[in-house]
Parts: C-alpha cells; structure tokens; sequence
C-alpha cells in the first residue's frame, strides 16, 4: 500500500498504521515544519519527505491508495476567527482536494476541528461523505473534538460510534508518573484557600480557589484536578495539575502528554520542550486514527 499523509505532522497516522500491523510499501510526507520532520525521520527513517503541500504534484506520485491529513484549523475554528475558506490558511484545505482528485486514491480521510455548520456542511459536499464527529475522550482522557471526512467504513449503532473495549486511560491521573517530584504548596494559594472545583460538561475538573477574602479568582493560570479529564494539549503543556492531596501542583510532563495522545513514550524526544508540547497538541489522537484504520484491513 502506498499512503500519502498532507500535514503530515509527527506521523500519527503511521503510529496509527504501525499498531495495527498494515504493511506500508511507501510513505509519502508532506510537511514543512523542521521539528516534526526531524521527529518522524528518527521513529519512522524511510518516511519519504517530499515537502510543501503547493509543491505536490500527483504526477510525480506512484498510484496513491491512502491519501489522509488533518489541514490548518485556525480559519474554520469555532473558538477562532471563524474566517472559513478565505483564511489563507484554511485555503490549504483546497489543497487536499486539489490531491484527492489527481490522485484518486481507494481511501481519504481528512480531519479538522468543529466549525460553524454551514463551513462543515460544504465540506461534506466538496467531499461526497458525511462528517463524523469523535472526541478523542472517548479513547483517552483527553478532549480533543474534531469532525472526520473518510470513505472509509467505520463501525456505527444507530448513528453513534462504536468504541470498544473501554478506553484504559479515563482521567489525567491515568497518566500521571507518580515518581516525578511536585512543587512545595504556593504558600498564597493552594494552602491559603479551600478546595472549590467546578466541573464541566465534558468531565475537565477545574480548581477556582479563590483569595481570604473570597472576592478575587487566581489570576496566574487554571489548575486541574488529576482526577478529571484533560484539556487539549497545548505548547506550554497546559497548565497545571494537583496532587489528590489538593495542595501540591505540576504541569504534564511531555511523557504524559505523549501518553494522553497515544503516542509511544519518547516519540518526540530531540526536540525542544516547547515545541513537542506543540506537535503533540496539533498531533492525531492514535487510538482515534486505529479505530477508523482497522476496517482498512
């Protein structure tokens, strides 16, 4: 089989694709950041880099079997702009297209974040598929909702998703390694309030301690409770995490972060820290990628 991944990113799709055993005879990536390049090449050496997505001409490709990947969200994003097809970043969507039809592969998948109704909508139709809808929550304890565009068949019930068996990690504290140290208690913050967490709908445990004199929120940034999920992963490792004890504080370690995504331990190491924070936040949740892959065999 021969796979051409846009965006290819940090290669989870062929985390994805190594996992489940389907033999690749060529892997074509297309991708323009150093970093996640230089990530891919050290798990996966004969990933065949063939550059900037403009650049790609389905010409020059063998006969593509699987053409996948997951365009820049910033210009469709619900919590972005909302700026649709006249961001000059979304426009690299039409890029994909362009391939898809040059290129006529047996199988696409394409990924992205929730956006507006009407922008998915004429996906769908540019497409000829129907979006799914998947929270990576549904696999890890990590929420990460994204819609998928594939051809490929994918296990539904009454128009929900199989997902089986029942996902190993549920919470951050299904992660978290337990030999590595916490901060001492902020004396003006953790052993100064009472424990006051909120919780939303998707299940993120949210610590709001306030001041004495109750009238002021924390300022500085967000605390998570570990026995709830997690938020999606962020360059900065996003914030911070409390010990059961409520009263010692850390962020995700890029071990745990890898682990939340599904991505082997390590798999990012030789880049700097921000920026595996970085790749592994714009990066596929493997175990979503398995679920749609595991019909392809």
């Amino acid at each position: 089989m021969n796979v051409l991944s846009l965006f290819d990113g940090i290669s989870c799709g062929q985390i994805a694709l190594d996992q489940l055993g389907i033999k690749v005879d060529n892997y074509f990536s297309s991708e323009v950041d150093k970093h996640a390049i230089k990530v891919t090449q050290r798990n996966y050496p004969n990933t065949k880099q063939i550059g900037d997505v403009l650049n790609v001409n389905g010409c020059d490709l063998p006969k593509i079997d699987l053409l996948y990947g997951g365009s820049p969200c910033q210009g469709f994003s619900i919590a972005g702009k909302k700026l649709n097809f006249e961001d000059d970043r979304s426009k690299l969507f039409f890029e994909f297209v362009r391939l898809l039809k040059e290129l006529k592969p047996k199988y696409f998948l394409l990924e992205n974040v929730r956006m507006k109704d009407e922008i998915a909508d004429a996906i769908d139709e540019i497409l000829g598929v129907k979006r799914i809808f998947i929270n990576s929550v549904e696999f890890t304890g990590l929420i990460r909702k994204r819609y998928y565009w594939t051809n490929i068949p994918v296990d539904k019930v009454k128009s929900k998703l199989i997902y089986s068996p029942p996902p190993k990690i549920k919470n951050i504290k299904d992660v978290i390694d337990n030999s590595i140290p916490y901060k001492k208690p902020m004396s003006f913050f953790l052993d100064r309030t009472i424990y006051s967490p909120s919780e939303s709908s998707d299940g993120i445990i949210t610590v709001n301690p306030k001041k004495n004199n109750g009238s002021q929120t924390w300022q500085r940034g967000r605390v998570y409770d570990i026995n709830g999920k997690c938020p999606t992963i962020c360059a900065s490792l996003f914030d911070l995490n409390i010990t059961e004890d409520h009263k010692s504080y850390r962020k995700l370690t890029i071990n745990e972060c890898e682990k939340l995504q599904g991505v082997p331990r390590d798999y990012t190491l030789g880049a700097p820290k921000v920026e595996r924070g970085k790749m592994l936040g714009n990066g596929w949740t493997v175990d979503v990628i398995k679920h749609i892959f595991k019909n392809l065999k």
